[in-house]
């Protein structure tokens, strides 16, 4: 397993320079490894805009189009996301450099980046499998992005009255929210926009979803936790007779009345782990839980 060569394809934060200041160092451990490097354009046009990598230096490529043995994720956990979006089911694993602050997907501090790396060439990590859900709108893909590794919210528009809406499991009704919007979340987004809303911690792997409603009018209407088979139906009515959908934070307008599909994706991501890893660890510390937070 040293001995592979494999292929890296990285992505990055393209707004914030501090956030990418470890490249220089990575890529010279991919060098002293003879990997091969592929980089995304938008985040090698940055890096060479910053002097932070030679024009012409490594491979380049556009949106999904390209194949690796590791993607690595440089930035905070949005960085991760935009990343998986593009991975989609090609089965390439990733690894998040955590640049930002609290991370849950992209959770290696850069310090600890080179000594990560170095697991994966001794076969020293694990593969954690996360779910993915998808969207249809009256039958067809959302133009543009469609699936979620983290959440899919249905949203009222800007300062808009709440909106109504008509939620089916399976073909079942359920219940008509009357909220600011409803977030349909799988376990990795638990710890996202459904946390901040009320809705449970999932551990990851549990197989299950979790509708949390925004802002409800009735406060006997609470989160919700349903098998990740289910089929979700949903129908929205609005004053202003449109409302936002949000596929991890990449939102699209959608008119009054349009049929939401929102079921389990055929295939995962793979987000790797090393092996010194656990997750109520990770957990304890993001969460600061057992922290003494008196002044």
């Amino acid at each position: 397993m040293g001995s592979r060569k494999f292929k890296f394809a990285l992505f990055g934060n393209i707004y914030q320079a501090k956030k990418s200041a470890n490249i220089r160092d990575i890529m010279s451990y991919l060098t002293r490894r003879g990997a091969e490097v592929c980089v995304e354009k938008l985040f090698y046009d940055f890096l060479v805009s910053t002097g932070r990598l030679s024009p012409g230096s490594v491979e380049v490529f556009e949106g999904g189009n390209f194949m690796a043995d590791f993607v690595i994720s440089m930035g905070g956990d949005g960085t991760l996301l935009r990343a998986a979006g593009l991975v989609g089911s090609k089965n390439i694993p990733i690894l998040g450099v955590n640049m930002g602050r609290l991370g849950f997907l992209a959770d290696i501090v850069p310090t600890e980046a080179e000594s990560a790396l170095d697991s994966l060439y001794r076969g020293d990590y694990t593969l954690e499998n996360h779910s993915v859900i998808c969207v249809e709108a009256d039958g067809k893909p959302l133009p543009g992005v469609s699936h979620a590794l983290n959440d899919i919210a249905v949203l009222k528009r800007d300062n808009a009255s709440m909106i109504s809406i008509r939620t089916s499991i399976n073909g079942e009704y359920l219940v008509t929210y009357q909220a600011d919007g409803l977030i349909v979340s799988t376990p990795t987004g638990s710890t996202a926009y459904s946390l901040s809303n009320g809705g449970p911690i999932i551990v990851p792997q549990t197989g299950i979803l979790c509708l949390t409603p925004v802002a409800p009018h009735s406060l006997n209407i609470r989160p919700m936790v349903i098998s990740d088979d289910s089929e979700i139906t949903l129908t929205v009515e609005s004053r202003n007779h449109n409302f936002l959908i949000a596929v991890d934070g990449q939102s699209a307008k959608c008119s009054e009345k349009t049929r939401l599909t929102i079921r389990k994706a055929p295939y995962n991501i793979k987000i790797v782990k090393r092996s010194s890893q656990k997750y109520f660890s990770t957990l304890r510390q993001k969460m600061m839980w057992g922290a003494d937070t008196r002044g």
